[in-house]
């Protein structure tokens, strides 16, 4: 019986590009803790990131407009703001990778 070997190189994917965008907004809600619903905020992004979400973009796609709207309600920093719409173009760019067919 043989053993997987760890792949020697990685295709970068939109996928990946959309999971490092989620990892830059939370790394952002974390260095500017403290503004209003930025405990929300951070509830919500790790439920976008979590297994069940990136296994169901849809759900993604709706926890990603909850996100939207506790930013366009709140006093948030505008690196914040900034990760929101790096966030929402990279999950589009997923979804037109799947409709063109890539594989993930």
């Amino acid at each position: 019986m043989g053993f997987p070997t760890e792949p020697t190189s990685y295709t970068k994917t939109a996928l990946s590009d959309l999971q490092g965008a989620w990892i830059s907004l939370r790394d952002a809600v974390v260095d500017d803790f403290g503004f209003p619903d930025s405990d929300k905020l951070l509830f919500h992004i790790d439920e976008a990131m979590s297994w069940e979400s990136v296994r169901n973009l849809n759900r993604m796609k709706s926890t990603l407009l909850l996100v939207q709207n506790i930013i366009s309600q709140s006093d948030t920093p505008e690196e914040i703001k900034e990760g929101l719409v790096s966030v929402r173009e990279s999950l589009e760019d997923v979804f037109s990778a799947m409709a063109e067919g890539e594989k993930f």
